[in-house]
């Protein structure tokens, strides 16, 4: 270590600095008032000043012994009195220095740093210090400190304690902050220097990235020499940045190079995995960037529009190790026991784990990285979405069990950065919502150490009035499993297609229906009467009011003006009972005979074109379907060739329904032998062992005077799910399964229907809202998922057949799982119907054969 001389006025100095960091952070500059706030006791002011100072004192450390190689803060967790939820136990600054070799002269620096500090701080007179605020705890770690976890070496890149790397070599060197500078020369290195024993799970973040970005820069022939030490590194950095899901890194280790990783670590902030979410988009953006290993594909029209019409979002990442981090310094940790209790706990609980998670805080060192963040994207509204580790993952997709939030971000820069936290709060909370919870239970998920991590972005679109809105939205798959017409090719895909924010696309409205497009046949609408074309179109749009600084939902035809640039991509006018193109200005008068159909969108832009080869590319190097979100601007409006970019948001596996060799229907079936036969958007399939029907009664379920009373209907499905594990049925009610609102359908959550082998919705007069496509929704995705087919009966088309005698006067077995709780309103809604009760030495069977648009449900002797 070099020597130095150690004198008061250095101290001073170091307080000097603080106050001003203080100053300009809380302050706007002004010192006096940030003197004056750390002379009242200010905790929250004295927090920048301690953060000042861990930062003076790591630099100080590492200029002057060149054996230290990184050094860490870490704090004790916050503990909040009872009485005094405001207080705190102030445990001063507590380093940990990760040098080449211990020494005890620089023991002896960090006591002579206490006492010298100590003596500078007191000069400011806190009426509220104590002696823990002047502690400067220094420990020192050594590389087998850090790779065996021993002692304080296992508070480097802890992920529950609060451990934050404030300083490194690396830093020193670049001259950017948690920056690799990967142009710096690396001078003569042979492969032999590489190839000593080297554990890459083991090894510290930094030095694994050091070495893989030794070894790719090296000369072609050299680099072939180490690729397999090169490969085993790069897993393990993706297994760190990305994923550990092996599926997953199957694939990405082929894509990423070690710049692209340590390009996304930048981004990153905090400790930790960039969660599902981010890592399929990542994955995503790599692959259409490199356009596979086709040359000729990335030489060819179609190649080069890719590159240039498809793009992603600047995205900023929140380490998964940082909800740790928040929930430890606000006394949060013991939610994490929710997983384990009985749903009525969960649920009765979350309101108050929402609120709590409401009031923290963040450490100021993260706050100080939010608001570069913020500054960064400007007065853009911004989105935080959910990016948890299980998330959008091979198997289980998480599709709508976590939250994400918009932020309009039109404040000022304090109230966009509240807005901001408490977003990410409420995201992190969304870990404990009783949805996800149960559904990580179904799937065997339970014990899974699931962290959330935040993917963070500008909100795509423009600005139009005081709204702000994309010209388009929408969620596409590679495989398209529904067919409406048998020219469709369910290898070209499908999308759903909204006007506004994407929010609409992926939920099932009330009234409400997003644009069906088979990407194979984009022009064909599943319905070409005039009137189903309204009913069955876009009544509100979702979008960021500018000037009310919020997220609204509001009627398509109040936003809609003759005046909007894209008007003739997004609807058409109803003339003479059928709709025609806007060929010109349209009178206001004439504003609500408009309808969303995007079919000018879809004829004159590439749109469809370019989602189908997307699609297409990805799926083809993900090795199986997949699905992303996307936002759509229409570029040169007014030219005769308009062009499209596509902003990719999201990009996950689909999932889909089991390959099934589907029998052919038997010909001689009588009236009396099907329980019911539909042609509403067939899937493929066959279910050959039906054993239990579980009917909800449509007359009685609609009967029920309040909410409550029906949201208990479901709760009765969801024990009836449980009892019939193992056992064959199919679920058969009136409106949407899945629905939020008890008007429209029985309002099951996938939790509470998992088991069940098909999902029936009935329609018709006194029964409930005709059929909807759920494709492509949330709903939808964990029906694939659970390998549940989903169908529709419409009562009223008159090729409908429904067996009335079987549904409602076959004996009901409900007792037998629910026991004897009497006959309410609420239980006569539900009958459990045993097939060979009605027909004794028979079960069900249920055929779906998407060719012919027809599913029969039939009984058959055993």
């Amino acid at each position: 270590m070099t020597s130095v001389q150690l004198d008061q006025a250095l101290a001073d100095r170091m307080i000097d600095r603080g106050v001003a960091f203080c100053a300009e952070k809380r302050f706007a500059g002004d010192t006096q008032q940030a003197l004056n706030a750390l002379r009242k006791g200010r905790c929250d002011v004295c927090d920048h000043l301690s953060y000042s100072l861990v930062r003076q004192v790591s630099d100080y450390l590492g200029q002057i012994d060149h054996t230290v190689r990184a050094v860490y803060a870490f704090e004790a967790e916050r503990v909040k009195n009872s009485e005094q939820p405001s207080a705190r136990q102030k445990s001063g600054i507590n380093l940990v220095v990760w040098v080449d070799r211990k020494s005890a002269a620089l023991l002896s620096l960090g006591a002579t740093l206490e006492t010298v500090l100590a003596k500078s701080r007191r000069k400011l007179g806190c009426p509220r210090a104590s002696p823990a605020c002047y502690v400067l705890s220094l420990q020192m770690v050594d590389d087998r400190d850090v790779q065996e976890r021993r002692g304080y070496g296992m508070l480097v890149e802890n992920v529950f304690l609060r451990s934050v790397p404030v300083w490194t070599r690396f830093e020193e060197q670049s001259g950017a902050p948690e920056a690799i500078n990967i142009d710096a020369p690396r001078g003569e290195i042979s492969p032999e220097d590489l190839l000593t024993p080297f554990n890459p799970d083991l090894a510290p973040e930094e030095m694994l990235i050091e070495q893989a970005l030794l070894i790719e820069s090296l000369q072609p022939e050299m680099r072939r020499r180490l690729e397999h030490r090169l490969v085993d590194e790069k897993v393990a950095i993706i297994r760190r940045l990305l994923s550990d899901q092996l599926a997953y890194i199957n694939v990405a280790r082929e894509w990423f190079t070690v710049a692209d990783l340590v390009a996304i670590r930048r981004d990153k902030i905090g400790g930790g995995k960039v969660g599902g979410k981010s890592a399929g988009l990542l994955l995503a953006a790599r692959i259409l960037d490199k356009l596979g290993d086709d040359e000729a594909l990335r030489q060819s029209r179609e190649g080069k529009a890719l590159r240039r019409d498809i793009i992603i979002p600047r995205s900023f990442f929140l380490g998964a190790d940082l909800i740790y981090v928040f929930m430890t310094i606000n006394g949060l940790m013991h939610w994490n026991e929710q997983k384990y209790k009985p749903e009525t706990a969960m649920r009765a609980e979350y309101p108050r784990i929402l609120e709590e998670f409401q009031q923290g805080e963040f450490p100021p060192e993260i706050l100080e990285k939010f608001q570069a963040l913020l500054e960064e994207i400007g007065s853009q509204p911004l989105i935080v979405r959910s990016s948890s580790q299980l998330e959008d993952n091979f198997g289980t997709s998480f599709a709508g069990k976590y939250d994400s939030h918009f932020c309009s971000n039109q404040g000022t820069p304090a109230e966009n950065l509240h807005a901001l936290t408490r977003a990410i709060a409420r995201t992190y909370a969304s870990t404990l919502k009783p949805e996800a919870l149960l559904y990580r239970r179904s799937k065997g998920l339970q014990d899974y150490d699931e962290r959330m991590a935040i993917l963070i972005q500008p909100v795509q679109g423009e600005r139009y009035g005081n709204y702000y809105l994309p010209h388009a939205a929408g969620v596409a798959f590679s495989r398209n499993l529904y067919r409406w017409s048998p020219q469709i090719r369910r290898e070209d895909g499908f999308a759903r297609l909204v006007w506004g924010l994407g929010t609409r696309a992926v939920e099932r409205g009330a009234d409400d229906f997003p644009r069906l497009v088979a990407l194979s046949h984009p022009l064909l609408m599943p319905d070409d009467s005039c009137e189903a074309v309204r009913r069955y179109s876009q009544q509100k749009v979702d979008l960021i009011d500018l000037q009310a600084n919020e997220f609204k939902t509001l009627p398509v035809h109040s936003v809609l003006t003759s005046t909007y640039p894209p008007l003739r991509y997004l609807a058409e006018l109803e003339q003479d009972g059928y709709f025609t193109p806007v060929r010109s200005r349209v009178p206001e008068a004439e504003i609500p005979r408009l309808a969303l159909t995007f079919q000018e969108m879809l004829r004159r832009t590439p749109l469809a074109e370019r989602l189908r080869s997307a699609l297409k590319l990805i799926e083809q190097h993900y090795r199986q379907a997949v699905d992303i979100e996307f936002t759509v601007q229409v570029t040169n409006p007014q030219s005769l060739q308009p062009g499209v970019c596509i902003t990719l948001l999201q990009c996950r596996p689909q999932a889909t329904l089991a390959a099934a060799e589907v029998p052919p229907l038997p010909l001689d079936l009588t009236g009396e032998q099907i329980a019911f036969r539909t042609g509403f958007m067939v899937p493929h399939g066959y279910i050959p062992d039906i054993r239990y029907v579980l009917f909800v009664d449509p007359q009685a379920y609609y009967a029920l005077g309040t909410a409550a009373e029906r949201a208990e209907v479901a709760r009765l499905v969801g024990r009836l799910n449980a009892g019939l594990a193992g056992q064959s049925f199919i679920c058969v009610g009136p409106g949407r399964w899945g629905t939020a609102n008890p008007e429209l359908g029985v309002t099951v959550s996938y939790a509470d229907i998992f088991n069940a082998s098909a999902l029936v919705e009935m329609a018709g007069r006194g029964i409930g809202p005709e059929p909807e496509p759920s494709l492509g929704t949330h709903f939808f995705q964990d029906l694939m998922e659970a390998q549940i087919y989903p169908l529709a009966v419409c009562l009223d088309d008159p090729t409908t057949t429904f067996s009335r005698e079987f549904f409602y006067a076959a004996p009901d077995c409900s007792g037998e799982w629910l026991g004897d709780q009497g006959q309410g309103p609420v239980e006569a809604c539900l009958r459990l119907l045993r097939v060979a009760d009605y027909r004794p030495g028979c079960r069900m069977e249920l055929i779906m054969d998407d060719e012919r648009g027809l599913a029969t449900a039939y009984f058959v002797a055993e």
